[in-house]
């Protein structure tokens, strides 16, 4: 960890006043945990936490990015405090739930996948490749962690995950590497 923190330290802000910190990666491979542990190592008076959960559904895997830009990125790079409608999940189903507002913080870690995608890659300051695990140990972890009603779901999820990855080159664009077992 203190490879990254020092990483983190050391990178400019470039999303406006506001370093920003993508944790990306496949599903099941430890970005969450990862990401709340950077946010702990950095101060959370300092560091502020937007996990792309807030945003993604299973229909709409990655293509939410402007409610995150105009709710979240866009404001933080004026300086302002981001408000959004956050996604929230009852029983494998998604819907609108509550408004969340964070005040511009130092440092933004946006965890999930697609958080580190080529769009908005000329404003991070550091890009963190998380993928603990083989694809059979990561749809262990993700049944665990989201249920058993799920696993249809997460295995389209895992495929769709794949070919996104596969074409953004998110991993090859990664400042850093993190693959060591996290959980």
């Amino acid at each position: 960890m203190r490879h990254v923190i020092a990483a983190v330290e050391a990178a400019p802000a470039r999303l406006g006043p506001v370093k920003l910190v993508a944790v990306d990666g496949p599903s099941g491979g430890g970005k969450s945990t990862f990401a709340r542990a950077l946010v702990r190592a950095l101060g959370p008076d300092r560091t502020a936490l937007v996990p792309t959960d807030d945003f993604a559904t299973w229909d709409e895997p990655v293509s939410w990015w402007p409610r995150l830009v105009d709710g979240v990125l866009d404001p933080f790079r004026r300086g302002e405090p981001a408000v959004y409608r956050r996604t929230e999940w009852s029983d494998g189903l998604p819907r609108l739930g509550a408004e969340v507002r964070i005040d511009t913080p130092e440092i933004l870690v946006l965890e999930g996948v697609s958080s580190g995608r080529r769009p908005i890659r000329s404003s991070l300051s550091v890009l963190v490749w998380v993928c603990s695990g083989d694809r059979e140990l990561r749809l262990k972890r993700a049944v665990a962690r989201d249920g058993e009603a799920c696993r249809d779901q997460l295995l389209r999820w895992q495929e769709f995950e794949q070919g996104w990855f596969a074409v953004d080159g998110t991993a090859d664009s990664a400042d850093l590497v993190i693959a060591e077992h996290l959980r």
